[in-house]
Formats: structure tokens, C-alpha cells, sequence
């Protein structure tokens, strides 16, 4: 498969070919995870993908524990089903091991993870805590130890999510699968090929490690008879959809951290790699694209005011003549979405 058919085709599983009519815990499925790094990127990454799709009916499905947000894929906060946090947390354990290792080498003195996360159960069993409140709780039992390492130890040993209603606060699912005990299902990392290859497919083993985090997940790719071989090296689901690669791609808009931009080690199927560099910022936020002819174009930012929001992009090079308007007039659409209280918006290009 050529660039252009791979792009069409992860374009296609993406929605983002076509605003879909569908509810939004099948939407977050199907997407395979929202990057949830901040509240607000979820919302955007849904209206460019659902036809319809109101903050509400996100804001009910995570009241109701339908949908989690919680420490997933590369152990990064992702807005994800409670099912596939049941059959994909266990999973990723190892990344969160690699994370925590990685973070805390050398400050760990003073406890043992064991007897952390023991306390640390009793302490969220009884009510949802805020990080800074469950180290302060564990920095009693546990005095000589690092305070971060005791924070940094909770967030990737316990399968812990957000409280939706309860600002910063962690607790366990409420879904009765997940049982009395923090370990929830035996790791399906099948599911989580699975996962990518329906969100982002057709794809390597290298683009499915580099979504998630996990490695050597040759050897498991390998045992699994159900998967499609492409041009040697592509897997992908059988009858997933593959379009033209002359299918026309509407312009869209990605907010910040869309896993779209981190779901492959090769990522010239959405950016060429000239552009990729300038994606990431000093701080490691990832930048908010727009898409043209199906590509990233540019990045986009926002300003608003009450009078006024303004959208700017910035593109990468010149724009031709046909892509301005369809640009301008889904940012339009966009900034009414995003910016409700602005007495008027604007798009401007750069």
C-alpha cells in the first residue's frame, strides 16, 4: 500500500472521511482511546467525528462510568470504555512498570511497592483521593521514602480513573467486573493489537508498540491466525475498510494531542516528516492540526473573548486556492462548537 491508501484508510476508521452518526462509548472504541491529557481535546476530537455530537452526551457517559479516563496507552491519560479498561489495562502493566522505573530510578528508598500499594488500596477504598492527598497519607506510613515516589508508584500500580464529578480525584471503576481487588482481568494484549489495527490500521508491529508503549509484541502478532498480511510487513483486520486513495478527504480540524498523530512509529500516512518535529513544544504539549486532502497542513490555535473568538492557522507552506474556504468555513463551524459564549468568530490564515 502506497502513502495515499494508508492514509485513506486510517482517515476512514478515524471518522474523519465522514462525521458519523453513532454513540459516543462505540465512537471512543472504535477510535481506540481519546488522548485525554486535558479535559477539553476529547470534545473537539468527537465533534470532528461524530455527526451531531453534543458535550453533553460525553459528560453522561463518563457520569455514568460508561466511558473512564485514566492512565492508558504509552501511561498517558486516555478517555477509553469500561470494558476495554477492563481488557486493557492489565495489559499495559508492563509500560507502567517501564514508566515508573524510568521516572523514580533512585528514589524509591525507604518502602516497598508491595506494601504502597496495600495502604494505598485500604486509603482509595474509603473514599476518591486527589494525588496530593494520598501522598500525604502515605508519606505517614512510609517516612523516609520520596514523596513523589509514593505518588508516581499509586498512579501506575493501581488501575485507578478520574472521578468525573470530583475535580483530580482517583478511585477504582465502579463497574462490578472490576471486583474487590485492584488486579481486574488476565492481560488481553490480543485485544489491544486488535484495538489499534480497528483505529489506525493497516499498520506494523512498530506503529502498534508505538501507540501503546508495550514491546516485543512480535512474537504475539505472530500467534494470531486472524489477522490480514499486507505488502509483507502491514497487518490488518480482515474487512476493515480500506477506500481509494482517491476518496476526497474533507478539510478537519485535530485538537492537541489527537492520538492520530502519535498512533505510528511512520507517521508520513498524516505528516510528512519535515513537519513532525515542529508538532511536539518544548513542553511536550502535542500541537493542534488541521487537515487537508486528508494530510496535516498546519496548526491551529484559538483566542476568544466575548465578543469575539478567532481562530488562526498557521500552515506549513503556501495553501493552495481551493483549500481556504472549506478551511475557514469548518473553523467557523468549529470556534461556535468550541466557544458557545463568543458573540462572533473568526478564521484567520497566517
Amino acid at each position: 500500500m502506497n502513502v495515499r491508501e494508508l492514509n485513506r484508510a486510517t482517515l476512514a476508521r478515524q471518522m474523519l472521511l465522514a462525521r458519523e452518526k453513532i454513540g459516543v462509548v462505540e465512537a471512543v472504541e472504535r477510535l481506540g482511546g481519546l488522548q485525554a491529557q486535558e479535559p477539553k481535546p476529547p470534545f473537539l476530537a468527537l465533534w470532528s467525528r461524530l455527526s451531531g455530537f453534543a458535550p453533553d452526551d460525553l459528560r453522561a457517559a463518563l457520569a455514568s462510568g460508561e466511558l473512564v479516563r485514566a492512565m492508558m496507552m504509552r501511561a498517558t491519560l486516555h478517555t477509553v470504555s469500561a470494558s476495554d479498561f477492563a481488557r486493557l489495562r492489565p495489559a499495559l502493566q508492563p509500560v507502567m512498570d517501564a514508566a515508573m522505573n524510568g521516572a523514580l530510578r533512585g528514589r524509591d528508598d525507604g518502602y516497598e511497592v508491595d506494601a504502597v500499594v496495600r495502604a494505598a488500596t485500604a486509603s482509595v477504598r474509603k473514599k476518591a483521593r486527589t494525588f496530593g492527598e494520598l501522598r500525604a497519607i502515605l508519606a505517614e506510613q512510609f517516612p523516609s521514602a520520596n514523596d513523589r515516589a509514593l505518588g508516581y508508584t499509586v498512579r501506575t500500580q493501581l488501575p485507578l480513573v478520574m472521578v468525573p464529578e470530583l475535580d483530580q480525584r482517583w478511585s477504582f471503576p465502579r463497574d462490578a467486573r472490576f471486583g474487590p481487588a485492584p488486579e481486574i482481568r488476565k492481560p488481553d494484549v490480543e485485544h489491544l493489537v486488535r484495538r489499534h489495527l480497528g483505529a489506525f490500521g493497516p499498520a506494523t508491529v512498530a506503529d502498534v508498540q508505538a501507540w501503546c508503549g508495550l514491546k516485543g509484541l512480535k512474537e504475539v502478532v505472530g500467534g494470531m491466525d486472524d489477522l490480514e498480511r499486507i505488502d509483507g510487513k502491514l497487518l490488518d483486520l480482515p474487512g476493515a475498510p480500506r477506500p481509494d486513495a482517491g476518496v476526497e478527504a474533507p478539510a478537519r480540524f485535530l485538537p492537541e494531542f489527537d492520538s492520530l498523530l502519535l498512533a505510528h512509529k511512520d507517521r508520513t500516512r498524516i505528516v510528512a516528516d519535515e513537519h513532525r518535529a515542529g508538532l511536539v513544544t518544548k513542553n511536550l504539549r502535542v500541537r493542534a492540526v488541521f487537515l487537508h486532502d486528508g494530510f496535516a497542513a498546519g496548526t491551529w490555535e484559538v483566542k476568544a473573548t466575548k465578543k469575539l473568538a478567532t481562530m488562526t492557522l498557521h500552515p506549513f507552506a503556501k495553501l493552495p486556492r481551493e483549500a481556504r474556504t472549506p478551511l475557514v468555513e469548518e473553523g467557523e463551524r468549529l470556534l461556535r462548537f468550541a466557544e458557545p459564549d463568543a458573540a462572533d468568530v473568526r478564521v484567520e490564515i497566517a
